[in-house]
């Protein structure tokens, strides 16, 4: 179902004050290292702390953020390991996380949960919000996390069954490294993916439900009735680095290694496979901090830590050394100004870049992240850039304007769960208002994207020029608005496709695509098709195009000019392969 156009809701101000942690409170060889200083808006427990003051906490960050869709505040709470009796309901831009190595360092004996009261049950505007390292144990029996897109839920154990809707529609959504010992139910998730995990059983089903490497999925050889599509293997992933408590009561963060044709969690075995590094090497960027102080962080060799903020730059991030780590908690978000873009990574090996938010500013940017610069040719297959839980955004929390929003030049990318998205609701939003040509180019070879969600951009959604793309999962919903057909233009073409491949491109494949109009200015409208590419050495799986509501528009054909047109009186059309 299409979301609904609403204006932008302000956020409650929101300060949170780290809590001091308790010596004594972890298993230690000596006195614990002392607490970084993470800035105002991480607080971190531990075991020692009251249940009755850690959930007082909880409550009060979920009430002020619970409606909070464009809002500033961000928040990360942070458990250290342990057990604690306490319920976690996350609101926008808020991260619980566990600070143990492996989930089973950090039990909630409750839920860790989203719902979508404020909507009335419809999760399809439940965004930016992100839970992983948890062992959750739920009262009765099943966890509930109703979401849409950029609500991953990573490293997780559920010791039971996990709901993923509220009663009312919902459009996620991303599930990895984890397990669930029970069964997962989607309900009215429109599509899903399951990535690396290990699930007791699936039930449920709409348009279009992808598993990559997930022991317990559903048979592969089904679509589309029902739509699943299981790739037995995920071709090659870095799992998202993150920030964990050593025995010794050292905050390290650990980087997951690389791995190929994989199923089940990284953790299945014990600790993970991987590396750890020391928040000495990191420079904790907090509010207050500037593009200046970060680059010169960088430029120093240190890794960045971002700390819960919205930071507006004044000049690009440039990230030049190899193996470089950026991570951002509690949905750090970066703004470009002055039409500049707010990050830019060399041509280089190993970069990994996860939890942000960039959120495009009012003066035109040419590409908010670029990875490798113009011609990049670098074999980067044995130590590659990863990208996890990096979304994009033009418009929505005001006026913003992009003409492409990533842009991947480096050879071997992984992109792991991005929303790429020009807002249809919010502040600053219109055809000729947050303007936005495309959502990712990518022109590196050997680039591979689980949970690709692009969305609302008024050309192409995805340009692939790359050879040797792999790309498991993909959801799009074309633009919203255009005013008439004539604005809605590709030369003589009706509409611009949503995935294209380039016309040199000799090898792709592709898995589980969705792509979907709603035309509200005219219904009159039609897209001649939702994927454009050539027949030559490409491989397409299991695609379903749709038309939202009774009568907004068609998508005339499926790929190229093969599939039937989705539009009034057919809504939903499939196409198991292509060619």
């Amino acid at each position: 179902m299409a979301r609904v156009r609403a204006a932008a809701i302000a956020a409650a101000a929101l300060s949170l004050t780290l809590i001091s942690t308790a010596a004594g409170a972890l298993p230690a060889a000596g006195a614990p290292a002392a607490t970084p200083d993470f800035g105002p808006n991480v607080t971190i427990f531990d075991p020692s702390m009251s249940a009755s003051s850690i959930q007082s906490k909880l409550t009060s960050v979920f009430n002020a953020q619970q409606s909070a869709q464009f809002g500033g505040a961000r928040t990360a709470l942070l458990f250290k390991p342990g057990t604690y009796n306490v319920d976690a309901n996350l609101g926008f831009y808020e991260q619980v996380a566990g600070l143990g190595l492996t989930p089973g360092q950090v039990t909630i004996n409750g839920q860790v949960h989203v719902e979508a009261d404020w909507q009335g049950g419809n999760a399809t505007l439940n965004f930016w919000r992100d839970a992983e390292g948890l062992t959750i144990n739920p009262p009765g029996g099943t966890d509930t996390w109703a979401v849409s897109q950029a609500d991953p839920l990573r490293r997780v154990q559920v010791n039971g069954n996990l709901k993923l809707d509220d009663g009312g529609w919902s459009s996620g959504g991303f599930l990895a490294d984890s397990r669930v010992t029970g069964q997962v139910r989607s309900g009215s998730q429109q599509q899903w993916l399951t990535r690396n995990s290990q699930i007791g059983s699936w039930t449920g089903q709409n348009w279009n439900m992808v598993f990559s490497g997930v022991q317990g999925a559903p048979a592969s050889n089904s679509f589309p009735k029902p739509p699943y599509t299981a790739v037995a293997q995920s071709p090659v992933i870095a799992e998202k680095p993150y920030l964990y408590v050593d025995s010794a009561g050292n905050y390290t963060v650990f980087v997951p290694a690389l791995r190929t044709n994989s199923s089940g969690t990284s953790w299945a075995g014990g600790n993970p496979a991987g590396t750890s590094l020391p928040i000495s090497g990191f420079y904790i960027v907090k509010p207050g901090d500037t593009a200046s102080t970060i680059n010169a962080a960088l430029a120093a060799g240190k890794n960045l830590l971002v700390t819960p903020g919205v930071y507006h730059l004044n000049q690009t991030l440039n990230v030049t050394r190899a193996d470089t780590v950026v991570l951002g908690l509690g949905i750090a978000t970066f703004v470009p100004d002055n039409g500049i873009t707010a990050i830019s990574v060399a041509d280089v090996n190993g970069v990994k870049i996860a939890g942000l938010l960039i959120d495009a500013g009012p003066t035109n940017s040419p590409v908010l992240m670029r990875v490798g610069p113009n011609g990049s040719t670098a074999n980067h297959a044995a130590d590659p850039t990863v990208l996890s839980d990096v979304h994009f955004r033009v418009g929505g929390a005001g006026v913003g304007k992009a003409t492409q929003s990533l842009v991947v030049n480096s050879n071997n990318v992984i992109t792991d769960d991005t929303w790429i998205w020009r807002a249809d609701h919010g502040n600053g939003v219109g055809w000729n208002t947050n303007t936005a040509a495309n959502g990712l180019v990518v022109n590196g070879n050997n680039v591979t994207a689980y949970g690709l969600f692009a969305e609302h951009y008024q050309q192409y959604q995805v340009i692939w020029n790359g050879n040797g793309g792999k790309t498991i999962f993909y959801q799009s919903e074309m633009p919203y608005d255009p005013p008439n057909q004539s604005a809605y233009m590709n030369g003589s073409t009706k509409g611009w496709a949503s995935y294209k491949v380039g016309a040199n491109v000799t090898s792709h494949e592709a898995w589980g695509l969705g792509v979907y109009c709603l035309f509200v200015n005219d219904a009159s409208i039609s897209n001649a098709h939702a994927i454009e590419t050539p027949s030559t050495g490409v491989k397409f799986h299991d695609m379903v195009t749709v038309m939202l509501g009774s009568n907004a528009g068609t998508i005339t054909h499926i790929v190229n000019n093969t599939g039937a047109a989705a539009g009034p009186g057919h809504t939903v059309q499939d196409l198991v392969n292509f060619p």
